[in-house]
């Protein structure tokens, strides 16, 4: 078997594969005997049709199986001879294999980028932390108040923090849109889930009053049809209610859990809850903040054959997510196709080929103790976390799935332990998302 390799692009190879015509015909002679042994031919007792018969009628027929076949082995055994890593499926073109002389083909195909990794120890890595202060503790308790807030129809003009209710109709170039019509609709003033201008818009409104807003839909709007266009809100205020906030007694207290201990039990409940979430967050954004410096200093070629393979795969998570909550195809079909989800595929495979690199030189392994601790860790919050963790010892899949999870934690502790760390402070919430608390 003859094979010759060309450079068609940074990562694609052109393979030509030549086999001979006596690699073909002995395969074939060799299949069809057997087939003697076996067939069933009108005019011949089972197993006993001659040869020349069984050519005659089945082998035309078993050559292209063969030849098939060949294809698929031979260009294995070029990519091997040669050493090259193929990603995803072959092109073969053109294939000729007429009788009498042999096979031949060109394959062409991406490769495995080879991958030599910059220094980790050059890594500048921000650790956050973030010690829970009586002062985010008290604004969380807040949150929480406003979230079981009820509202208290006031006889009174609306300031920031109130409900108001109205009766509402939009005018787009004159023309009242029946998208934009509501009744008894409740806008909070000062919740900034509206578009600009129509809650500040209600400060000073009372009930029975009407106005007359003139807005602006922002320019990334929902709907195409409107964004950037001016509009007219026609408002009728029916109500203004003002938020009552409930008291810090038992009866809120147990709402969470707490029973006893009153209000100090209660702060040391939230506090405990605070700093598992801080424990978790600070965890995800460091492990987050050494992937981005390993992508960062690690520029590599990219197969477009896993690249397009990722994308694919994201979109799809993406459009079943927005399926299932509901949402217009219309609104996100945008998204799925673009630059920004095609972005975060190349990042995503440059992260799966540089951590699979460091797997490999460093020879790292999921240790049976890091795996049983991660799934012990996932049972803590389940009622019978000895079932669970039975659940998962029991099925090859979901191990495979914790297994992968502790490979990574070995590849992010060997980049943390010889990186250069950096300690950052930050509050609650700068840490969480910005309004957190607030």
């Amino acid at each position: 078997m003859q094979v010759s390799v060309e450079t068609t692009g940074a990562l694609e190879r052109s393979v030509t594969v030549d086999v001979p015509e006596e690699r073909i015909s002995s395969a074939v002679e060799e299949r069809l005997k057997s087939m003697t042994r076996t067939s069933r031919i009108q005019g011949f007792r089972p197993g006993k049709a001659p040869l020349r018969v069984i050519k005659q009628r089945f082998g035309a027929q078993v050559r292209k199986e063969v030849v098939e076949k060949l294809v698929t082995s031979s260009f294995y055994e070029a990519v091997t001879a040669e050493d090259l890593k193929p990603v995803g499926r072959p092109l073969i073109d053109p294939l000729r294999e007429e009788v009498g002389e042999g096979l031949s083909y060109t394959a062409t195909f991406e490769v495995m980028p080879e991958i030599k990794l910059n220094p980790v120890e050059d890594l500048e890595i921000e650790q956050p932390t973030c010690p829970i202060s009586d002062t985010d503790v008290g604004r969380m308790i807040e949150k929480l108040r406003r979230q079981r807030r009820d509202f208290r129809v006031e006889e009174r003009a609306a300031r920031e923090g109130d409900r108001v209710n109205v009766n509402c109709r939009g005018l787009v170039d004159g023309k009242a849109l029946d998208n934009l019509r509501m009744e008894d609709m409740d806008i909070e003033i000062g919740e900034g889930v509206l578009i600009p201008g129509l809650e500040e818009g209600l400060i000073g409104a009372s009930a029975g009053q009407s106005l007359n807003l003139d807005l602006t839909f922002p320019e990334n709007y929902n709907n195409e049809d409107l964004s950037g266009k001016p509009v007219v809100f026609e408002l009728e205020v029916n109500h203004v209610a003002q938020a009552v906030l409930p008291d810090l007694d038992a009866q809120f207290f147990e709402a969470f859990g707490v029973n006893e201990g009153g209000e100090q039990a209660f702060r040391q409940e939230i506090r405990r809850h605070m700093e598992r979430e801080v424990e978790v967050a600070t965890r995800t954004r460091y492990r987050d903040a050494i992937m981005q410096s390993l992508y960062e200093a690690n520029e590599i070629e990219l197969p477009n054959t896993l690249v397009d393979a990722e994308f694919r795969r994201m979109r799809d998570m993406f459009v079943k997510d927005m399926d299932e909550r509901g949402i217009s195809r219309e609104v996100f079909s945008k998204v799925a196709d673009s630059v920004e989800l095609q972005t975060t595929a190349r990042r995503q495979v440059a992260l799966q080929l540089l951590t699979a690199e460091i797997i490999s030189s460093q020879q790292l392994r999921a240790s049976p103790e890091k795996v049983r601790e991660i799934i012990e860790k996932r049972a803590q919050s389940y009622e019978d976390s000895a079932a669970l963790i039975n659940w998962y010892y029991n099925d090859k899949e979901r191990m495979a799935e914790i297994e992968a999870l502790a490979l990574e934690d070995e590849v992010i502790n060997w980049i943390a332990t010889r990186s250069k760390v950096i300690e950052v402070s930050l509050s609650f919430d700068e840490l969480m998302n910005k309004g957190q608390t607030n």
